[in-house]
């Protein structure tokens, strides 16, 4: 266990904790709240639960006599008082395990059930201290992480000038970064980018892991340079306002909440039109490869090579395969498999090459509907931007991996995107069909090994949802000719029927 100590030096303070330990805490975290009457437990307990329900009129009753209140937001939280509790044993019939099992548990006077309760759980021992309160907060190592990343956002909020301000959470995502919106008085509404930078992962191949493999972002640098390039091309990227880039903290203009799908999770033709329009504009500039964000500081885009390309197709290999037929493929289909990979990256390597932004699909794309042109396209979750095959950010958008693209739109999006360019400048088209059914292939053979990881290795089942609509946009990808041998190699692995491939 580790711990920490607080001066609290009144109420808000206390408050103010709350809140912090709200974004800190996940499902099966236990939280023993424990002091003198007065010394603060219900304060904290109360400002907790309304900032997960992120609201400030939240009616929160004392469990004293009910022992305990539950509630159902963001995270569940089953808020306990154990003072009047006759025996441990009563635990098990308040429901204790099953709360702790889907969300989190809030326990003032865990004192009363001692055996009962997790021995790794999280402590706050309150006290008072002059006219405030001091606070030792113990845990384990990686709650306690938790808990001091959350510290030190708020820290790095007041040395940007927004010392009390309001968090709440706003988004995760399938990497480590989480993002909150941040309501400061006299200030406009910003946002928190959590970034912290990646831990190294298994070396799989020349010395590298996962990550540097794919040049996927590893600090907060890419997300900084790559927006201050959109914002010098006239498009919508968040200001910075604050950064501390060895933490990985950024406070970023908010560019609105509103999306590109409607309220039932359909596709808004208007909106996915302009945002092809947009792609057009952007794959029409001239490359920037070094951006300069400080002193010393410069970010290269990387290329899109031939080592991340392969490596984002070996998940499909390495993950999807074995999960979907309960064996890892033989060392013949591997060698088979890359070697396809390696004649279509040959055939890539005359195709254009510009920016990308990688993952550009709804839910890293925003609408503006207040501000004319492309200015209406809100552009976020960039820091993985790499100069490769333009084709790769169209198929992100016309195949979205999140949502069912119809033929009918998805070849609105292809016309709206292709004429553009015709009239911005010099353009390929059978050139770029040729690309876009490459990088849809590669990008959905990506998307079917991550849902599988997502799974298996990050406890992450919901992504699995998204799967039969991956295997869909694949086939439609695996129509051009060109992909024919990889066509016929997911036919024999058994990843593709013969009658939906054709």
């Amino acid at each position: 266990m580790r711990s920490l100590d607080r001066l609290l030096k009144d109420e808000a303070a206390t408050i103010e904790l709350g809140e912090d330990l709200a974004l800190a805490l996940k499902a099966g975290d236990c939280v023993g709240l424990s002091g003198d009457l007065g010394a603060g437990k219900s304060t904290f307990a109360r400002a907790f639960l309304r900032a997960m329900a992120d609201d400030t009129a939240l009616e929160v009753p004392s469990p004293t006599f009910t022992l305990v209140q539950s509630y159902e937001l963001r995270v569940p939280v089953a808020h306990f008082d154990l003072y009047r509790l006759g025996d441990a044993s009563e635990l098990t019939e308040l429901g204790f395990d099953e709360a702790l099992s889907e969300g989190i548990c809030l326990v003032e006077w865990p004192e009363k059930a001692e055996g009962a309760l997790p021995a790794d759980r999280i402590t706050l021992n309150l006290a008072h201290e002059g006219d405030g309160r001091r606070v030792r907060i113990s845990a384990p190592a990686g709650a306690f992480e938790r808990i001091t990343r959350s510290l030190a956002i708020r820290a790095f909020l007041a040395d940007a000038g927004r010392p009390h301000a309001r968090r709440r959470h706003l988004s995760g995502d399938a990497s480590v970064r989480a993002y909150e919106r941040i309501h400061a008085r006299n200030a406009p509404t910003t946002i928190l980018m959590d970034a912290p930078r990646h831990r190294p992962g298994a070396i799989l191949q020349n010395g590298k892991y996962y990550q540097q493999l794919a040049h996927i972002a590893e600090d907060a640098v890419p997300f900084v340079a790559v927006s201050e390039l959109l914002r010098r091309r006239g498009f919508a990227a968040p200001a910075i306002f604050a950064r501390d880039l060895d933490q990985g903290l950024l406070l970023i203009e908010d560019l609105g909440s509103e999306g590109i799908l409607d309220a039932e999770g359909r596709p808004i033709a208007e909106r996915y039109l302009e945002s092809a329009r947009l792609l057009a504009h952007l794959h029409a500039q001239p490359t920037e490869r070094a951006v300069a964000i400080a002193e010393g500081i410069v970010h290269h885009i990387p290329e899109f090579d031939r080592t991340a390309i392969k490596i984002e197709t070996s998940l499909l290999i390495d993950w999807y395969l074995p999960w979907q037929r309960g064996a890892p493929a033989s060392e013949t289909e591997r060698s088979e498999y890359f070697a396809i990979w390696d004649q279509l990256v040959d055939i890539l390597c005359g195709g254009e090459k510009n920016l990308l932004l990688r993952d550009f699909h709804s839910p890293n794309v925003l609408w503006r509907g207040d501000r004319g042109g492309l200015d209406r396209i809100g552009l976020i979750d960039f820091q993985d931007a790499m100069i490769g095959p333009t084709a790769y950010d169209v198929a992100s958008l016309v195949q979205d991996a999140r949502v069912t693209i119809d033929t009918d739109l998805a070849a609105r999006l292809m016309d709206g995107y292709m004429s553009e360019r015709k009239v911005l400048g010099s353009f390929d088209e059978t050139a770029f069909l040729r690309d876009w059914h490459l990088m849809a292939a590669q990008r959905n053979c990506k998307l079917a090994g991550i849902w599988v990881r997502l799974m298996q290795r990050d406890g992450k089942p919901g992504y699995m949802k998204h799967m039969p609509r991956t295997f869909t946009y694949l086939q439609q990808a695996l129509g051009h000719e060109v992909l024919t041998p990889l066509r016929e190699w997911c036919i024999k692995a058994g990843i593709l029927a013969p009658e939906s491939a054709n």
